[in-house]
């Protein structure tokens, strides 16, 4: 008798295992939490972009963009974004302090007029610089600004992934949602969908040529952005990355950008 009351018990025990499993929500929070902490501490870094525009007709335009990235400890990072070339945009930058909770601060230095302007809560779902790239896009995407919901594993360009949707907390995003693909062995993104106010798919971003950078930190080579409503894509392609090159907060103020040559 006793040993059939612990048969019993045996069984129940197993039965109420699945309601400690993780819920989706906290799967997909879960696998963010890991993403962001593979990637702290590379401190700082600089690269150099070529940005390519191609309007719906196939016509092309590019341009030439260098950044630099300051990693700041309990606080999204900072980065300052300047174009080169063509002469039109020459001078042109951008700066980001991008916050774990609340609104990003963007500041737009615009050397025609000889102005800074702060970008507005209310525009950071406009076009950078005419591009398929947001405002928002182009901050880092800490993990306090979105909640997350896991939706399956999948194999995607060959390798095994989480997909997960992760949605905007801040009310002045231009998308409902985005969903993403990230492996499952190194963490690195491989898609992701933005679906518009409406919950239409809007663009997709895919990216390739990932290398590994200290031994620990994954980069691509290229970002692509299709935007499926306009026909439009940007392409931005990433070189010369240097990390470690003793960056400070004085390098990244007001002055800075128009110090940006």
């Amino acid at each position: 008798m006793m040993r059939v009351l612990g048969m019993v018990a045996l069984i129940l025990v197993g039965f109420s295992a699945p309601a400690l499993a993780e819920t989706p929500m906290e799967k997909g929070l879960a696998i963010a939490v890991e993403d962001d902490r593979r990637d702290n501490g590379f401190v700082d870094y600089q690269a150099n972009m070529e940005m390519i525009l191609k309007n719906r007709h196939g016509e092309e335009s590019v341009r030439y963009l260098r950044t630099k990235n300051l990693e700041v400890k309990n606080d999204g990072d900072k980065s300052l974004v300047v174009f080169d070339k063509p002469r039109d945009v020459k001078g042109t930058a951008l700066l980001n302090f991008t916050h774990k909770t609340g609104t990003d601060d963007q500041w737009l230095f615009l050397p025609a007029l000889k102005r800074v302007k702060r970008i507005s809560s209310a525009n950071k779902s406009g076009s950078f610089m005419g591009s398929e790239f947001a405002y928002e896009d182009v901050t880092s995407q800490e993990v306090e600004k979105y909640t997350y919901k896991w939706i399956r594993d999948e194999t995607y360009e060959g390798m095994e992934c989480f997909v997960f949707e992760r949605y905007p907390t801040y009310k002045n995003s231009g998308y409902t949602r985005q969903v993403v693909w990230l492996d499952k062995k190194e963490y690195r993104q491989l898609r992701i969908d933005f679906y518009d106010r409406k919950n239409s798919l809007l663009k997709t971003q895919t990216f390739r040529g990932y290398h590994q950078y200290l031994g620990k930190y994954w980069y691509p080579d290229e970002m692509f952005m299709e935007n499926h409503q306009t026909g439009k894509s940007t392409l931005l392609k990433w070189s010369e990355y240097e990390f470690k090159k003793g960056f400070r907060d004085r390098d990244f103020n007001k002055n800075s950008l128009k110090r940006a040559r």
